[in-house]
């Protein structure tokens, strides 16, 4: 809050808390104005729509949010799937008449290759911040997933070309890939190739909805969350 309101010195900041937490807002000289609630945000929701902000910043999880970057995730790989099926039947996925060393190879090619493709996922990211002129990239796990973050400030345009470098180029290597592998192998690249598409399904969301903010945002990845600056 003191970063923003310093960089953008006539920005105005309110805070929505539970009244319990009121306190330690109305203490902080960068907050013009809190708002408090106890169980429920009916009462405030008027009084909140006559503020007209500009930009609202939701620092709680969004269970909705997740859900719905997750169901993006689910309908890519569902349509990839379908299309693959269309392509090469998935039993040759399965197919044993190479051998029980061609079969197993196969699954443990496919584990390497996702594991692989992880790391390399968050170092294109990564490449993209670089080249964008980023100084020093900070990486780290949460346990979930691995993420690549920094804190400097990005223009729409090319944080949107970070956030679309993996899925463009790793897609691009990887559909070359599987028209190269004979047809026994074909399941192993394009799983990978679905890995890539539905696992972006966080990046395209957020490319639609920067799509439509102005062109003189500034962004701030830190890896497990982003800050938004117009």
């Amino acid at each position: 809050i003191r970063c923003l309101k310093k960089q953008i010195q006539d920005a105005e900041i309110h805070v929505l808390t539970k009244k319990k937490f009121a306190n330690l807002y109305k203490t902080n000289p960068y907050i013009n104005k809190v708002y408090e609630y106890d169980d429920s945000l009916k009462k405030n929701i008027e009084e909140l729509k006559l503020e007209n902000y500009d930009y609202v910043v939701d620092l709680q999880k969004n269970k909705k949010l997740m859900l719905l970057v997750n169901g993006i995730a689910i309908v890519l790989a569902g349509l990839m799937l379908a299309v693959g099926i269309r392509l090469v039947t998935v039993s040759t996925l399965f197919d044993m008449s190479a051998g029980m060393g061609a079969y197993f190879a196969r699954f443990g090619v496919l584990l390497v290759l996702l594991v692989l493709y992880m790391v390399l996922h968050v170092l294109t990211h990564a490449a993209a911040m670089k080249l964008c002129g980023t100084k020093k990239v900070r990486f780290g796990f949460t346990g979930m997933y691995a993420f690549a973050g920094s804190d400097d400030y990005y223009p729409k345009l090319p944080y949107i070309a970070i956030a679309l470098a993996p899925i463009v180029l790793l897609g691009i290597i990887i559909a070359v890939v599987n028209a190269l592998v004979p047809e026994s192998w074909f399941w192993v690249v394009y799983i990978v190739q679905i890995t890539n598409i539905s696992g972006a399904g966080g990046d395209l969301y957020v490319t639609l909805r920067f799509a439509a903010l102005p062109g003189d945002i500034l962004v701030r990845d830190y890896g497990v969350g982003m800050h938004i600056y117009s």
